[in-house]
């Protein structure tokens, strides 16, 4: 029998949606995310993990965020993905390539 979330709790925190690891690496390892077009380059993810692990919204137990329950290392590498902090957002969308 797994966990019901309580209602603080988002779907990755209930023990039938527990985001591992491994989740987030075989995520990271989709083709999706490794499309110039569509992730940032690796300074600016960086820079935008390094935003995100100074929040204090960041579950690091749990990978997520407590604010919007992303998972942070899978969106921060989205070019069009903003924060959704209300009114203190840590990083914002990044400009898409200009095609020629």
């Amino acid at each position: 029998m797994t966990s019901s979330p309580s209602r603080h709790d988002c779907r990755g925190c209930c023990g039938a949606h527990a985001v591992t690891e491994d989740l987030v690496t075989r995520l990271l390892s989709a083709p999706t995310l490794n499309a110039p077009a569509v992730v940032v380059p690796d300074a600016v993810y960086s820079a935008r993990l390094e935003a995100c692990a100074r929040c204090p919204s960041l579950q690091p137990d749990r990978f997520t965020c407590g604010v919007c329950g992303c998972i942070v290392r899978v969106m921060a590498k989205y070019r069009d993905r903003a924060c959704r902090r209300p009114g203190d957002p840590r990083w914002d969308r990044y400009p898409r390539p200009a095609t020629t």
